[in-house]
């Protein structure tokens, strides 16, 4: 009985499983590491690696088209959308701002940051109007926010310092998120924290974390928030990647204060999380490399459901679908519910 007890919990948690996953399937493959995904026109177009921006279709994965935003070698990993074109910054100086208009693909920099410090972790739209971006900060570690608006790129003036060492991780263009009253940006780092933008008086204020912090390479990689209040953190160390203490959090109060979940209890290091849409936050899915894992209880509790590696970013296409792109691929999957 004892023998048969290990290899029957197995046999379940293997049934579990499949129950779960409907199906899973490879649509894209290149040489090209991706970061940012979004969702437009039932097609998947992402940014990467030497300057290649693209998109596959998610009903006829045959149609697929790609193109080179730059004949320089950039990197991508930022990508966002309003109703009528695609904007995407490179990592690292400088840091050029690429509109690509929708409808004919055609691309040119609209914006250009030349200081040597800059380096953009996420691109985010909160409407068609209105978008920001965050860069590392400069010698004097004053945030830096660029913001689009009145259809121009200008840099947004603020007072916030962040602490020695305090940056963030362009790991999956998700550390910025928002509703229609605040934008949220997490940071990592020897600090990690949440700065929150009130868009009534476009005042910003600060929140620490319990979330793992004090090294370069700990900290909050993705945010995500259901509405003003409920949202959700994950994270952890890439230098080790197993490690699962103080790396998921919640917060019920729109950031102000944050509660630990299944610490000791979830998969490890994980660089992106997104709440299901019409799911009032209850149901989540994360990605990191080692790992895709899923909760249905408002991020208290996890359950690894691929041990597929080399995602980075992961979207919702519909309510039972996601897709997920990292190293060299772009996938489907397919969730029974």
């Amino acid at each position: 009985m004892k023998k048969i007890l290990p290899f029957l919990f197995s046999f379940l948690g293997i049934f579990m499983f499949s129950q779960q996953i409907q199906s899973f399937e490879t649509i894209f493959n290149d040489k090209i590491s991706i970061r940012a995904l979004e969702i437009y026109d039932n097609k998947v177009w992402y940014s990467g690696t030497d300057s290649k921006f693209g998109f596959v279709d998610v009903k006829n994965f045959k149609n697929q088209k790609q193109i080179k935003l730059s004949e320089k070698k950039l990197q991508f990993r930022t990508l966002a959308q309003n109703k009528d074109s695609f904007f995407a910054i490179n990592i690292e100086s400088p840091a050029y701002f690429f509109k690509v208009d929708k409808k004919t693909l055609k691309s040119e920099i609209v914006f250009t940051d030349t200081v040597k410090t800059a380096f953009y972790d996420a691109l985010h739209f909160v409407n068609d109007k209105l978008a920001f971006t965050f860069s590392d900060a400069d010698k004097n570690n004053d945030l830096k926010l660029a913001v689009f608006k009145n259809e121009k790129w200008k840099i947004f003036q603020n007072q916030i310092k962040l602490n020695e060492g305090e940056a963030a991780f362009a790991a999956s263009n998700t550390n910025i998120a928002s509703s229609k009253k605040y934008l949220w940006i997490a940071t990592g780092g020897k600090a990690s924290r949440i700065l929150r933008l009130n868009f009534k008086n476009e005042k910003i204020e600060t929140f620490n974390t319990p979330f793992i912090q004090g090294e370069s390479s700990q900290g909050m990689y993705s945010i995500d928030f259901y509405d003003h209040q409920f949202g959700i953190a994950v994270g952890g160390d890439y230098t080790k990647q197993e490690a699962n203490v103080n790396n998921i959090a919640t917060t019920t109060d729109g950031g102000e204060t944050w509660q630990i979940q299944a610490s000791g209890k979830n998969a490890g290091y994980t660089t992106c999380v997104k709440i299901k849409p019409n799911s009032k936050g209850k149901e989540i899915i994360s990605v990191g490399d080692q790992h895709i894992s899923y909760s249905s209880d408002y991020g208290k509790t996890w359950k690894k459901i691929s041990d597929e590696k080399g995602f980075f970013v992961c979207k919702w296409v519909n309510k039972n679908t996601v897709v997920l792109a990292g190293k060299d691929k772009i996938s489907l999957l397919k969730l029974k519910f």
